[in-house]
């Protein structure tokens, strides 16, 4: 794999791939829903996972095979947050109002996507699902649940 190979790199081909709203679905997220979860019939479903697995099977990385976000929190070796670097770190984050649980909950609500840096007070990650599309986004550094490597 080269190095402009990583799941960072992949990823950002995507940016301002949308589901769409109402009966007709994008057939991209549909495919990134369906690879692992045949339940999935409409991209109005949260998606972030999908797109993160569908990065990595595209680069025969280790993957969740899951559409939950905390999935990841057991996929591929863990790294200290202030040690992430773009390229083949995954960010899982919490997600919700009130007190979330821990990493050591897996199911319960978060949000996955691709380690783009830090700045202040935020992790930037490049995600599916992020206002309904692929996007660079900030979220807060105290949502942070874990950093996973994929390499």
């Amino acid at each position: 794999m080269g190095i402009d190979t990583t799941p960072y790199k992949i990823a950002e081909r995507f940016i301002g791939l949308k589901e769409v709203k109402g009966p007709v679905d994008n057939p991209q997220v549909l495919a990134m829903l369906q690879l692992d979860n045949t339940w999935a019939e409409h991209d109005e479903v949260a998606w972030c996972s999908a797109f993160v697995n569908y990065v990595a099977w595209i680069l025969r990385l280790p993957r969740s095979k899951q559409l939950s976000a905390r999935s990841w929190l057991a996929i591929g070796g863990m790294i200290p947050p202030l040690d992430a670097k773009q390229g083949f770190d995954v960010v899982v984050l919490k997600r919700g109002e009130g007190d979330q649980p821990g990493p050591e909950v897996l199911q319960a609500p978060g949000h996955v996507g691709f380690f783009g840096g830090y700045e202040g007070r935020h992790v930037w990650l490049l995600g599916g699902n992020q206002s309904n599309q692929v996007s660079l986004a900030p979220f807060l550094y105290e949502n942070i649940l874990g950093v996973r490597r994929l390499s």
